[in-house]
């Protein structure tokens, strides 16, 4: 809610589960443009896979494909933790752009996108 608010043209894709996020960001990875760039924002904290795992097998996936990093996918590390070591660690990975801490903001997402304040707040 808080992205479209933002951002109204955003086009907002949510999994719950992050094997399908997963193979979703996989097949369309290659899509993302200059002009049609992407923001993930990925938990730590998931089932059945954690956001470690989840930037582990992308970065395999993407050597597997010989497709290289990409500035056209943003992926934000978003968690509830101010650990020092979760936010290192998110800066280990070449495909993460920033480490977020919960909760998401308008400020927040103004920040990532770029999108100047419309409203005064």
């Amino acid at each position: 809610m808080v992205i479209a608010k933002v951002w109204k043209d955003a086009e907002v894709v949510t999994y719950h589960d992050p094997i399908a996020g997963f193979e979703y960001i996989v097949a369309t990875y290659p899509k993302f443009t200059r002009d049609s760039p992407a923001i993930l924002l990925l938990d730590i904290n998931m089932p059945l896979m954690n956001g470690w795992e989840f930037l582990d097998r992308f970065g395999q996936k993407l050597n597997e494909l010989k497709i290289p990093v990409s500035d056209h996918l943003k992926i934000y590390v978003l968690s509830s933790s101010v650990d020092k070591k979760d936010i290192e660690k998110a800066h280990l990975y070449k495909n993460v752009t920033d480490y977020i801490v919960k909760p998401i903001t308008k400020d927040t997402i103004r920040h990532i996108t770029g999108i100047e304040s419309t409203d005064g707040k």
